[in-house]
C-alpha cells in the first residue's frame, strides 16, 4: 500500500516539474572513469570544494548528496571549527529538516492530502532523488561544511610540490593525477592529524606508514608531502594489483584493501554495482563518496581560474638540493658537514621529528636530506685545483706474531712514526694480540691547520690518538655530545692546533649530580653561566639530568 502511495505521488508531482538534468560532465582521465551513477555526488564535492565557504553548512541528503534542503550561514564569527553557538544552531536546523520530511512521510504513509508546503518538498525530493527516497529521508538528514578557502589555500600550496609528486607517481608507475589526493585528504597541510591518528598531506597512519615508507622516532617521512607521496604511490600500486581499477584502488585509500576485497567478493569488480548496492558494516558515507570527491577534487584544482576567479598567490616550486643517505647520521652531523646550523637544516626537512632535533638522534640510511639550493655544488672541489693531501688514519689489530717493525713495513711507514701515533717509546716491543694500533694508510684531502678530514674507518678513538687529545677533549672542540660515536668518511672535525682548539681541548667536563643546576655548576667553577650555556648549547630553560656530562670552558687568566 505505502509503495503504490509513492508512486501514485510521483506520477501526480511529475506534472508540477521534471527531473532536473546537470550540466554535462566533464571528460575524466581514462584511468579515472566518470561513472552516471555518481555524477550528482560528483556535482555535489565540486561545489563544497569550489563554491560554499567555511561561513556556509549545506544540509541535505547522504544518499544522494545533490538533494539539497537549504544552505545557511552561521551566525556569529567563523573559525576553522564550529563555535558551540554554531554546533547549536546547526543540529537545529537538522531537525527542523528531519521533522518536516517525518511528517512528509507519514502523511504520506496514512494516504492523507498534502498541503502546499508538503507538495513542495516532496517535489523537491522527488525531483532530485527519485519518488522513493521521501521512505527513510528525516534519517538521512546531513550537513556538510563548505571548504572553499581550505582548497584554494590547498592549490597554492601544492604548487610547492606538485612537480615532485608527479616525478615520484611516474617513478613508482602509477598515474600522475595521483597527485590531486592530498586535496581530498588534508588541502596539502602537513602536518594535518586525523581523528584516526592518519598524519600529513597523506594522511598515513603509522602502521601503514611503516608499511611503504621510513617512519621511526627520529624520521618520519609521512610528514613531508614529497617523501610520503613515493609511499603513497606504493600503497595504490598495491591496492591495483589486488582490485584490478583506479576507483577501487582509490576507494581502499579510505576503507582498506581487505574492505573492499570484501566488497568485489560481494558483488563482482564493478565500482557502479558496488557503489549502488554495497552494505558493507563500514562502508559509510566516507568511503562510499571517497572516489566522487577525488574526481571532484581533479576538477577543481584543474581548473582554478574558474572556481577561484579572484586568483591565487601559488608558493613557488621545491628547488632544495636532496641526498640520499648511505649510512644512518645526526642532524648535527650533518649541518656541521654542510656548513649549516642544525635549525636552518630542520626547516628544510619536516619529515625530521622534534626529538631527533632536540636530541640527535641518527636519520636512517637511505632516506632523503633536502639542503638549501646550492650546497652539494659548493661542496664539491674544483678540478681546477686539486686538494692538497695527508695520511688518512686506518686502526689495525695487532695479531700473534706481529711486531712494530713487521706492521710499519706493511704499511711503508717509519716504525717511529708509528710509535708516536700509539705513544710508545721507539723500540718499544711492548704490544699484545688484539690490540688496535693507528697505522697510516691511502693518501686523503687535508684541512686547514686545526681540523682533520674523517678517512674511511677511522673513529673518534683514533683521530684522538692521531692528534694527541683525548676522546672527550674531541667532542668538546665539535660540540658533540657524550655519547655521539657516529663520524663520516668526509666529516670535518676541529683538532688542537689553533689558539681556540687549543683553549677547548682544556675545558673540563663535569657530570651532573642530583639536585644540581647549571647556575650552581657554573658558580661552583668560577665561571659566567652565560659561557657555560654557549659552550654547551643550551639555554637559561633547559633541564638538566643526573648523569649528564657539561663542558666547563677553561678561562685564561
Amino acid at each position: 500500500m505505502i509503495r503504490r502511495t509513492f508512486a501514485a505521488v510521483a506520477l501526480c508531482l511529475s506534472i508540477l516539474g521534471s527531473p532536473a538534468h546537470g550540466q554535462d560532465a566533464p571528460a575524466a582521465p581514462t584511468d579515472f572513469p566518470r561513472y552516471p551513477a555518481i555524477d550528482g555526488n560528483v556535482r555535489f564535492w565540486t561545489r563544497v570544494y569550489g563554491e560554499w565557504g567555511l561561513g556556509q553548512v549545506v544540509l541535505h541528503d547522504a544518499r544522494r548528496p545533490e538533494l539539497i534542503y537549504e544552505v545557511v550561514a552561521l551566525p556569529g564569527t567563523v573559525g576553522e571549527r564550529y563555535s558551540d553557538e554554531q554546533r547549536a544552531f546547526i543540529d537545529a536546523r537538522a531537525e527542523f529538516w528531519r521533522a518536516r520530511l517525518r511528517a512528509l512521510e507519514q502523511t504520506l504513509a496514512a494516504g492523507q492530502s498534502l498541503d502546499e508546503d508538503q507538495k513542495g518538498l516532496a517535489l523537491l525530493v522527488t525531483t532530485n532523488a527519485g519518488s522513493e527516497a521521501i521512505r527513510g529521508s528525516a534519517d538521512r538528514v546531513r550537513t556538510q561544511r563548505g571548504v572553499r578557502e581550505r582548497f584554494r589555500r590547498g592549490i597554492e600550496i601544492s604548487r610547492r610540490y606538485d612537480a615532485l609528486i608527479r616525478e615520484a607517481l611516474r617513478e613508482e608507475g602509477v598515474p600522475e593525477d595521483l597527485a590531486f589526493l592530498p586535496h581530498v585528504e588534508s588541502s596539502f597541510q602537513s602536518r594535518a592529524v586525523s581523528s584516526a591518528g592518519a598524519v600529513g598531506a597523506w594522511q598515513f597512519t603509522r602502521a601503514a606508514g611503516r608499511r611503504y615508507m621510513h617512519v621511526t622516532s627520529a624520521f618520519d617521512e609521512r610528514l613531508d608531502a614529497v617523501l610520503a607521496a613515493r609511499g603513497a604511490a606504493r600503497y595504490l600500486k598495491d591496492a591495483y594489483a589486488k582490485l584490478g581499477q583506479w576507483p577501487l584502488a582509490l576507494t581502499s585509500y579510505n576503507h582498506g584493501v581487505g574492505g573492499m576485497e570484501q566488497a568485489v567478493a560481494s558483488l563482482g569488480a564493478d565500482y557502479e554495482r558496488i557503489f549502488l548496492e554495497y552494505q558493507g558494516r563500514l562502508f559509510g558515507f566516507a568511503s562510499r563518496n571517497f572516489y566522487s570527491e577525488f574526481l571532484a577534487a581533479v576538477e577543481v584544482a584543474s581548473h582554478p581560474e574558474t572556481y577561484f576567479p579572484e586568483g591565487l598567490s601559488p608558493e613557488p616550486p621545491l628547488d632544495n638540493d636532496r641526498v640520499t643517505l648511505a649510512r644512518a647520521t645526526s642532524p648535527r652531523t650533518m649541518a656541521r658537514r654542510h656548513g649549516l646550523r642544525v635549525d636552518e637544516l630542520a626547516a628544510l626537512n619536516p619529515a625530521w621529528t622534534a626529538r631527533a632535533v632536540r636530541s640527535d638522534l641518527s636519520i636512517p640510511a637511505q632516506a632523503t636530506v633536502w639542503l638549501p639550493r646550492g650546497t652539494l655544488a659548493a661542496s664539491r672541489p674544483s678540478p681546477a685545483s686539486p686538494p692538497a693531501t695527508e695520511r688518512r688514519v686506518t686502526e689495525y689489530v695487532v695479531r700473534t706474531g706481529d711486531t712494530l717493525t713487521a706492521i710499519a713495513t706493511r704499511y711503508a711507514v717509519d716504525v717511529a712514526d708509528l710509535c708516536r701515533w700509539n705513544g710508545l717509546s721507539e723500540g718499544s716491543t711492548a704490544i699484545q694480540p688484539g690490540q688496535r694500533l693507528v697505522v697510516s694508510g691511502e693518501r686523503a684531502p687535508s684541512a686547514p691547520d686545526g681540523e682533520h678530514v674523517v678517512g674511511d674507518g677511522e673513529t673518534l678513538s683514533t683521530i684522538a690518538r692521531l692528534h694527541g687529545v683525548s676522546i672527550e677533549q674531541l667532542r668538546a672542540l665539535n660540540g658533540l655530545g657524550p655519547n655521539d660515536t657516529l663520524i663520516h668518511a668526509g666529516d670535518r672535525l676541529v683538532v688542537r692546533g689553533t689558539e681556540s682548539a687549543a683553549t677547548a681541548a682544556r675545558d673540563s667536563v663535569h657530570v651532573v649530580r642530583r639536585g644540581e643546576t647549571l647556575l650552581r655548576i657554573a658558580t661552583s667553577y668560577g665561571v659566567r653561566l652565560a659561557d657555560l650555556l654557549h659552550i654547551n648549547r643550551l639555554d637559561s630553560r633547559t633541564v638538566i639530568h643526573p648523569g649528564q656530562r657539561i663542558v666547563i670552558p677553561f678561562l685564561p687568566r
